[in-house]
């Protein structure tokens, strides 16, 4: 018989050799994990610290009112000294100013002669440009060749006598009115203005064509002091 420890020892045995061949592959698996990560450590200590990032691909942006502004913004660089800031050339522009419009000028005003002046819508000349009166005669005389009835002589000697004081050429300065009844304007007179016969002659027609007669143009002229 074999004795108990020549048993025990060959039952063990086998153990012992699959142990035995069990460990050599064990060794080698941590022994190419244990390399593995002595590469990796190696080459995170030998790479750079950043990361290279691909340049986007550039595409053809619209413009706009941000992106102007962008490109036209200040660039800052940044050293241990202290702030570095580069004028940026920024693009100019042409402003045009419409010119103001010069006024046209006012055209002068024509001096106006004394035929101009005296001259009205009838063509006849006004009293400065008419001939003053150098004849004689008596205011009779003159209101019998003017056809004015002598019943109404009265009325027109009170007339005449205000308005003209029987001066065949009178002239009022501001109004122009002119002859024995001032007539108004002088260039209504048929013939000449300043004519006694013609200036009555007018004045004849007017009291009656106005006032219906000489005695009621003589009531007006007391109650107004013009006719």
């Amino acid at each position: 018989m074999t004795p108990d420890n020549d048993l025990i020892s060959n039952s063990t045995r086998p153990n012992a050799s699959r142990s035995t061949k069990k460990n050599p592959t064990r060794g080698r698996a941590s022994a190419l994990l244990a390399g593995l990560a002595v590469i990796g450590i190696s080459a995170a200590m030998m790479a750079p610290s950043g990361m290279a990032v691909a340049d986007p691909e550039t595409t053809d942006a619209p413009l706009t009112a941000y992106s102007l502004a962008a490109a036209e913004t200040q660039s800052i660089t940044v050293s241990v000294e202290g702030a570095d800031i580069a004028p940026v050339a920024r693009s100019g522009f042409d402003v045009y100013v419409k010119p103001k419009p010069k006024p046209k000028p006012k055209p002068k005003p024509v001096a106006q002669t004394a035929s101009s002046s005296g001259s009205s819508s009838s063509g006849r000349s006004s009293g400065p440009s008419m001939p003053r009166y150098t004849g004689g005669g008596s205011k009779e005389d003159w209101m019998s060749a003017a056809g004015i009835a002598s019943g109404d002589w009265a009325y027109v000697d009170y007339i005449v006598s205000r308005e003209s004081g029987w001066n065949p050429n009178a002239t009022n300065a501001s109004s122009g009115a002119c002859g024995l009844v001032q007539a108004l304007p002088c260039s209504k007179v048929p013939g000449n203005g300043y004519d006694p016969v013609d200036n009555l002659r007018w004045g004849n027609g007017y009291a009656v064509g106005r006032y219906g007669s000489w005695a009621a143009a003589y009531a007006f002229w007391s109650r107004n002091h013009w006719w």
